[in-house]
């Protein structure tokens, strides 16, 4: 996934800490192989790949990743969408190079854009997927956060009950310390160039996300332009939000949230979160400052 996972334990004596670590790889080796947009070869790609209205048999783990994916593109009125491979690449965020493609931009931006719920079919109980017109989906908004996922399943399924995984920013955390505390997860102070906590969260038995447009940029015509995709206007995501933390049972839906919410704003993405009974830490510019709007299970906290 281009970048590194950790996974920090406690077990009991014995614990053969090499075959956890080799089953932690296999897992999240797993999910790159099935579901990155760089490998030519994984079962995304392949979809991507398919013609229309062919059906493709894909693994359970994709599947499951593909139909969350759609619900939430559902539930935020499609600020979250998996149908913007073709925006990433243009503007440089993907596996075509980091420079963005002007000619590229110019020709999405006179396309009517249609949302990946509109193109794509699956079918659970046969484990198959296909497409009624061309799309190239991209899941790095949510395919990051089920990896954690498969992380902490790993654990689980290990016997093993108190720890911290994560990928990146995304975390997940089951049980306490053996001192009885809880996790602390550090806030990132969203401001590019610097690599500072802005504060801490305790987390237990559950997982954070956190998407911002304070770290991977690319300039076009002297702007600086941040790397989620707005599909609502097929653009760069561009608002007062410098970041969005989420914090959810499930790390898969933590990462998907905040992007979406990162997506609508300010305004429309506290909305959205209070409707949904959320816990939400919004951090947006004001004036040379930062300002925070924290939600907890869908009330805004003075």
């Amino acid at each position: 996934m281009g970048t590194r996972y950790s996974a920090v334990f406690f077990a009991g004596a014995g614990i053969d800490a090499s075959a956890v670590g080799a089953a932690l790889f296999a897992a999240v080796d797993k999910v790159d192989r099935q579901m990155s947009t760089w490998k030519s070869d994984s079962d995304l790609s392949r979809l991507n790949a398919a013609p229309a209205q062919q059906w493709i048999a894909l693994p359970g783990e994709l599947m499951a990743v593909l139909d969350a994916a759609l619900r939430v593109g559902v539930q935020s009125h499609g600020a979250f969408d998996i149908g913007v491979g073709d925006l990433v690449d243009a503007w440089g965020f993907g596996p075509a190079g980091p420079v963005p493609d002007e000619s590229r931009i110019g020709a999405l931006k006179q396309r009517v854009r249609r949302s990946a719920s509109d193109i794509l079919e699956i079918d659970q109980v046969q484990k198959r997927a296909r497409k009624s017109a061309p799309i190239a989906l991209d899941l790095s908004g949510i395919a990051k956060g089920y990896g954690v996922d498969a992380l902490a399943s790993c654990l689980d399924g290990l016997g093993i009950t108190r720890y911290l995984v994560g990928i990146d920013g995304e975390m997940r955390a089951r049980g306490h310390k053996p001192d009885g505390r809880a996790w602390a997860i550090a806030i990132e102070k969203p401001v590019a160039g610097v690599r500072e906590a802005m504060g801490v969260m305790e987390l237990a038995d559950a997982a954070i996300a956190t998407s911002g447009n304070y770290r991977h940029r690319v300039e076009l015509a002297g702007t600086q332009h941040a790397h989620t995709m707005n599909p609502l206007d097929g653009q760069p995501a561009s608002n007062r939000l410098a970041s969005v933390t989420v914090v959810m049972p499930s790390c898969m839906l933590a990462d998907a949230w905040a992007t979406a919410l990162l997506v609508l704003g300010e305004t429309a993405g506290v909305e959205l979160a209070q409707r949904h009974g959320m816990n939400a830490l919004f951090v947006l510019h004001d004036g040379d400052g930062l300002r925070q709007i924290s939600i907890v299970d869908g009330q805004r906290e003075p």
